[in-house]
């Protein structure tokens, strides 16, 4: 009976573990009014755009952990990728993209 016990601890253990999400994990509303998704993605997260004129377009790939990460996000409608950072505070993310880390522009997107 013991072993039953330990198992079926252990089991929902790991399932709490599983659903803890990072804060980035979710769908978010961004300036243009679409929706994108954060979603796991290899060892990060991917960033694929559900609603609007680029549906289903990946538009990110960033790694950390606890809030803030760091990656590549791509304008869709320019074709152009970027160097990231993602800071999540709440219900909003803080996206910021730079070119040579000198020129930077910063969008709020907000949790839907």
């Amino acid at each position: 009976m013991k072993p039953i016990l330990i198992s079926v601890t252990a089991l929902l253990m790991s399932a709490g573990l599983a659903s803890a999400a990072e804060p980035i994990v979710g769908n978010w509303k961004t300036t243009l009014g679409d929706t994108a998704a954060i979603e796991p993605c290899g060892g990060g997260f991917c960033i694929t755009l559900k609603s609007g004129k680029h549906t289903g377009e990946k538009i990110g790939a960033f790694e950390g952990s606890g809030g803030s990460y760091s990656g590549k996000i791509t304008d869709p409608g320019a074709k152009k990728t970027y160097d990231g950072t993602i800071s999540v505070s709440g219900d909003t993310v803080t996206l910021k993209g730079c070119v040579m880390k000198v020129v930077c522009e910063s969008q709020k997107w907000s949790r839907q």
